[in-house]
């Protein structure tokens, strides 16, 4: 199968992706597969250390307020939008996919617009319960909308929807907890893994910066936090200012964004998070414990939505962002990490709602439209 994956800006529309492009080499060893993302964008960090082509293109969102500067800005976003669905056409034409496969963000949009005019067969892939913007103006060409949620059905009428989960890399459960932890945690003490987002949070880079003076003064745990691609020289620096030496502190680790997740993951005993559909997919099957901080700033509120429906099967704490700070949170996750027996629970609990099966669905799906070529 010669396939096209396209989406991109954060992890949680590039993962699923390459997920899928996993499983279709796990399937068809022969296949051909093609990236397609934002110029710019983190896609062009992690797409190539997979080993994968890549092809990027020119696209951004919109800017909504009514301003002098954001219509500049909007008429130039247009401009090279133009531009790029110009090129997605030339890309999708030399490459001749049996299909191309949109996986979420601005970055999606081209090439899956470009196969649509050509003819091309199409699948949609949306991980999170309220549909984006993308996704929702390329469905009702789609040939496949694949949800994780049942209700993001409502948005997709006329469309042909299959429900499939969301997507989680085999690498995450194919992970050894034992040798992970013999690297990243070798004194047996727990591990913390902090996470925010590819493009990281800043209120919550405020908090862990207080969280990381509070654990140096005891060093009880290990603490991987990834800071994000913004903001990774000032957040150190905060860290610095509030008196930690991260030098002496080797059981602290502090990275722009963490590569090996799996195996980080692996290792971790709690997990402190937003609430993105790829991330909780990737605590459920894994059974990790977390405290998950919805972000505020989604359409819908989804995150919150999703992390409420871990907390209700009891695998995960939420915590709103309002009411964060970096002494809530490390006396939170201090009080789990202290009673083994709960985090136990969580972690059963967390696992009875995973989707192991949803890679095969989307590549059974995809592979049947694939057909029709």
């Amino acid at each position: 199968m010669r396939i096209i994956l396209s989406g991109g800006g954060t992890g949680g529309h590039i993962n699923p992706a390459l997920a899928i492009a996993r499983q279709v080499q796990k399937e068809e060893p022969d296949s051909e597969i093609l990236f397609c993302g934002g110029k710019g964008g983190l896609e062009e960090k992690l797409v190539p250390r997979e080993g994968f082509a890549l092809k990027t293109f020119a696209v951004h969102g919109l800017r909504r307020k009514l301003t002098p500067a954001n219509v500049i800005y909007d008429l130039r976003v247009l401009a090279e939008a133009e531009h790029s669905e110009r090129e997605a056409v030339r890309t999708v034409r030399e490459f001749r996919p049996d299909i191309v496969v949109g996986c979420g963000g601005y970055a999606s949009f081209p090439v899956v617009r470009a196969a649509q005019k050509l003819g091309v067969p199409t699948a949609l892939l949306e991980v999170n319960a309220f549909p984006g913007v993308t996704t929702k103006a390329l469905a009702k060409k789609a040939d496949a909308v694949m949800i994780c949620f049942e209700e993001s059905r409502r948005f997709f009428e006329g469309a042909n929807v299959v429900m499939t989960g969301s997507p989680v890399r085999p690498d995450f459960l194919k992970a050894d907890r034992a040798a992970a932890r013999r690297t990243l945690c070798p004194d047996g003490r727990p591990l913390i893994v902090s996470v925010w987002g590819s493009l990281g949070a800043e209120h919550l880079n405020h908090c862990m910066a207080d969280f990381i003076a509070l654990e140096a003064q005891h060093d009880a745990h290990y603490l991987i936090h990834a800071i994000g691609s913004w903001g990774y020289t000032w957040v150190r620096d905060e860290i610095a200012a509030k008196g930690t030496d991260l030098s002496k502190h080797p059981n602290i680790d502090v990275r722009d964004y963490i590569y090996d997740m799996p195996s980080v993951m692996a290792a971790a005993d709690l997990v402190l998070c937003r609430g993105g559909a790829a991330t909780a997919a990737e605590l459920a099957v894994m059974g990790k414990p977390a405290i998950i901080v919805p972000s505020p700033n989604v359409a819908e509120n989804h995150q919150e939505k999703n992390a409420r429906a871990l907390e209700a099967a009891g695998g995960v704490e939420v915590m709103l962002e309002r009411d964060t700070t970096g002494q809530t949170l490390f006396e939170h996750a201090s009080a789990l990490l202290a009673d083994p027996e709960k985090l136990r629970r969580m972690s059963e609990n967390i696992r009875r709602v995973a989707k192991p099966g949803a890679i095969e669905s989307i590549y059974a799906c995809i592979r049947e439209k694939a057909a029709k070529t």
